[in-house]
């Protein structure tokens, strides 16, 4: 008898999306799931703990599809920070919309929005993580503990602006979502123009300028 082929997270999650489609709620069991679609409940936890992992990993799933698409273009390592950062964004919301009706029942199931929230918390982790290594240029403190303030303060502005994002999105109603692309393009060129360091680089030499001859002056 030929050895049962192991089922992948990426088919796991396929055929939960589908499932909650196609019923408009998530499966009642892992086991009758896993029965429903052919495989052992203990494949199911080899991958994940439970449905609630799961609908985390569907959104993690989006981001890692993004980023691969990304690193298989030649242009892409060329790109400025703030280029980069465009291309996700709509690299990323094509993969939302071609999924447009699971996020959307996935992000409004519960009445509580809080507890929705609850299933991008590692599409959180990993999006700061790429925000991280970007290298978008921000001003230097020369204070430790105020510099890290200031990198938890870049970071959360970065993600509260992906919400946003996507909050817009869900209530596009333009063709071909053209509002979105255009929110994303205004809103990522705003937020690299309100952190440009030059002229603010440049305003903080003056005052130090100007504190320095106020102080030989006296």
């Amino acid at each position: 008898m030929a050895k049962k082929k192991s089922i992948t997270q990426k088919k796991i999650i396929e055929l939960y999306m589908d499932y909650v489609l196609q019923h408009n709620q998530a499966p009642k069991s892992i086991y009758l799931f896993s029965k429903l679609n052919g495989f052992e409940e203990s494949d199911f936890y080899e991958i994940f703990g439970d449905f609630d992992s799961l609908e985390k990993a569907v959104f993690i799933q989006f981001f890692t599809s993004t980023i691969e698409v990304l690193e298989s273009s030649k242009d892409y390592p060329k790109y400025d920070s703030r280029n980069q950062l465009l291309s996700f964004y709509f690299t990323f919301f094509e993969y939302l919309t071609a999924n447009r009706s699971y996020v959307i029942y996935s992000l409004s199931e519960s009445k509580n929005q809080l507890e929705n929230l609850k299933k991008l918390k590692g599409l959180r982790y990993e999006f700061l993580k790429y925000i991280n290594q970007l290298d978008i240029e921000v001003l230097k403190i020369k204070n430790k503990q105020l510099e890290q303030i200031k990198d938890n303060v870049v970071h959360e502005t970065y993600w509260i602006q992906l919400m946003l994002t996507l909050k817009f999105w869900i209530d596009d109603r333009s063709k071909s979502f053209e509002k979105t692309d255009l929110f994303i393009e205004k809103s990522i060129n705003a937020s690299f123009d309100l952190i440009n360091i030059s002229p603010l680089n440049s305003l903080v030499d003056f005052g130090k300028f100007i504190i320095k001859e106020k102080i030989s002056m006296n």
